[in-house]
């Protein structure tokens, strides 16, 4: 983003889709940004973003460290990777030996005293071509291709509707360098942005957009994976989709599961898995001194805030007694761009498997639920009222239901909760009708505590198997 930054503000006016290939000294990064004219102002949005988090210039120059050791044990037969100095001066020479191929067709690399045994002090000059350092290298640039592929599929478009390619990086003054990107994108990259500046110029105009100085510039990164909560059974509910434009926020109303409830876990997660165990830990946290009350009737609303630095708060409060606690997660959470990617394609290929999971844990949760409701109910209306055989009939269709939970049959899950419902079908019924001749001020609170026992009663989905999902608000 920076870097795009640094090349968009005196360039010519209109859209246009940048690719910002950037090799340094540690990782390789790729990243599809548009940039848009809205009323004057430019607009810079990511796409997409890959990369490789073990490649880098310095990759490059062990390439060179290894031949120099290997040539110089052939004429020598000392071995240099066992004398810590001595590889040292070979890092040095061998960094300024790739810069300076970088502008000649071959250069020496001469290390006087580089080492000594008992025959004495010993010396390297060993001559390296541009050829020869291409030859070596050629995987390592190779390796850059294929996030470029990736970072483009992401964004959705083709190599030939980019725009301009932009080069950041050291590694990037490379020949070698320049003529794969070329070669994959079709055109050449731009050469007026200086590699080792532009990101140091792009930082300072976005620290200038942040701090309010540059009124002009709109800049609009995306959330590489999903940002959520684990729900009851395992389940993540997410709250912020991937690639989600960013600053943003989101926020989601919860209750407790169980009676009594006095405290809740907010587990929040990272990635694209219907299994909370699949996806990253990002933190957890505890609200606690929850006022005591039927499960369904405490709201607890849950908020996600990403920032335009990519910093994630994430807080729940109590809304009964504004009582809050919250988490700070700083930007990138500590996954690399392979991370990311790896955790992407894993959740295309568990997809059918996650989708199974969803609906066995969605129907466990429906299952609980109308247990809940049937015993309450139960306990309400009392026994003296129910027809006979009916409690037998309900009991029995309570401990059958509580036996097939124990399994991974959803269908069996979902067949035995309809037999409980048709059971206590005629209970709810008449407890329905007697709360109805209550006065409205003793109707509205039994319904709050839950004494209206049908299927969904409000329970479905819970968070962390400690709350049940109300409604939710995203901005």
């Amino acid at each position: 983003t920076a870097a795009a930054l640094a090349y968009g503000m005196d360039k010519k006016r209109g859209d246009q889709t940048l690719a910002v290939y950037d090799l340094g000294g540690g990782t390789f990064d790729i990243s599809i940004i548009e940039i848009a004219e809205i009323d004057g102002e430019h607009q810079f949005e990511v796409l997409s973003t890959n990369g490789d988090t073990f490649l880098g210039g310095e990759d490059f120059d062990m390439r060179i460290i290894d031949y120099l050791v290997d040539e110089f044990k052939k004429d020598q037969g000392f071995d240099l990777r066992n004398d810590p100095l001595a590889l040292q001066r070979l890092k040095e020479g061998a960094e300024k030996a790739k810069i300076e191929l970088s502008s000649s067709q071959q250069t020496d690399i001469n290390l006087p005293y580089v080492t000594a045994d008992a025959s004495g002090p010993k010396h390297l000059n060993i001559k390296l071509t541009r050829s020869k350092l291409e030859s070596l290298v050629e995987d390592l640039v190779v390796r850059t291709i294929e996030p470029c592929k990736t970072a483009l599929k992401d964004a959705g478009i083709d190599a030939s509707k980019i725009d301009e390619v932009i080069l950041v990086g050291g590694q990037t003054r490379m020949p070698k360098v320049q003529e794969a990107v070329k070669g994959f994108f079709g055109k050449e990259p731009r050469k007026d942005v200086n590699p080792d500046e532009a990101v140091a110029i792009g930082a300072a105009i976005q620290g200038g957009v942040l701090g309010g100085d540059v009124k002009d510039v709109l800049l609009l990164d995306v959330t590489p994976l999903s940002l959520g909560i684990e729900t009851l059974g395992g389940v993540m509910t997410r709250l912020i989709e991937k690639n989600t434009t960013i600053p943003t926020s989101a926020s989601q109303v919860f209750s407790t599961a169980d009676d009594n409830q006095t405290a809740v876990t907010v587990h929040v997660l990272q990635g694209e898995r219907e299994q909370a165990g699949a996806n990253k830990s990002l933190g957890r946290f505890d609200l606690s001194d929850i006022p005591p009350a039927p499960r369904g009737v405490p709201q607890i609303e849950v908020s996600f805030d990403i920032d335009a630095n990519g910093i994630l708060n994430v807080s729940a409060k109590d809304k009964a007694t504004a009582k809050e606690q919250s988490i700070v997660i700083k930007a990138s959470s500590g996954l690399s761009d392979d991370e990311v990617d790896r955790m992407v394609k894993d959740a295309e290929a568990h997809a059918d498997e996650d989708r199974k999971f969803h609906e066995l844990i969605g129907a466990r949760n429906q299952a609980d639920s109308m247990i809940h409701a049937t015993k309450k109910s139960m306990e309400e209306l009392g026994e003296e009222k129910l027809e006979a055989g009916e409690k037998e009939a309900i009991e029995s269709a309570i401990k059958d239901l509580e036996e097939v939970m124990k399994g991974d049959d959803k269908d069996a899950i979902e067949a035995k909760t309809k037999v409980l419902a048709e059971a206590s079908g005629k209970m709810a019924e008449r407890l329905y009708a007697e709360k109805g001749a209550d006065a409205e001020a003793a109707a509205a609170d039994s319904g709050a505590t839950g004494s209206d026992s049908a299927p969904d009663a409000g329970g479905d989905d819970v968070v962390d198997a400690e709350f049940e999902e109300v409604k939710d608000n995203k901005n």
